[in-house]
């Protein structure tokens, strides 16, 4: 089973077979970074990596750095709260770069910086909306936040539930045991979201100009 260290990125190898069904602390060769690692997750993230729908829990450690996939040009996703590696894969699967902050003001100040075109939003635990913790880059004004897709991914939800997106504000709703999926669960969303607001890009386009 390979996994991606979310210190020094470096991909891992492991032996699932040798692995207890519960989480257990691996470190990483490189930087010795211990990763929390479940048996359980590491069989749903390979799923996830076949595109096929998966059952996981995005469980990993917080960091307080950013860590980006590499410092290659392309689109960025950016992932903020809790890293995992199921997030970076999906981000992968539509074409983005994961980068990823822990801290909502300094995923802002980046944001705000390179206007990544997706923001990725996994908090440690789901509360009732509005997203308080996550403030300083879900409060953005709308200039700024029509730049960018916001995704909420939970445990909790409910894929594509629309008016859970409204209460978040954020454009979609996806559960993290559908990330396996995620490839055609957002080009559907995106579809839905760029022909919804189309006549309002045209109307902005022709201000401009």
């Amino acid at each position: 089973m390979k996994i991606v260290c979310t210190s020094c990125q470096k991909p891992l190898t492991l032996d699932e077979t040798r692995l207890p069904m519960k989480p257990v602390l691996v470190p990483c060769p490189v930087c010795q970074t211990k990763l929390t690692v479940d048996r359980r997750n590491l069989e749903m993230a390979g799923a996830v990596a076949s595109a096929q729908p998966a059952a996981t829990t995005l469980t990993a450690e917080p960091h307080t750095q950013q860590h980006e996939e590499d410092d290659g040009f392309g689109a960025k996703a950016l992932i903020v709260g809790l890293d995992h590696p199921a997030l970076r894969q999906a981000a992968k699967m539509i074409g983005f770069m994961p980068v990823f902050f822990a801290s909502p003001q300094q995923a802002r100040d980046y944001f705000m910086q390179e206007y990544p075109p997706l923001v990725m939003l996994n908090p440690a635990q789901i509360t009732p909306p509005p997203l308080v913790d996550f403030g300083p880059i879900v409060s953005l004004a709308p200039t700024d936040r029509r730049k960018a897709f916001f995704i909420l991914v939970s445990d909790n939800l409910r894929t594509l539930d629309g008016n859970a997106a409204f209460l978040y504000g954020v454009n979609l709703v996806v559960a993290a045991k559908d990330l396996g999926a995620f490839q055609q669960i957002y080009r559907e969303a995106h579809g839905y979201h760029e022909r919804l607001y189309a006549p309002l890009a045209a109307a902005l386009k022709a201000m401009e100009s």
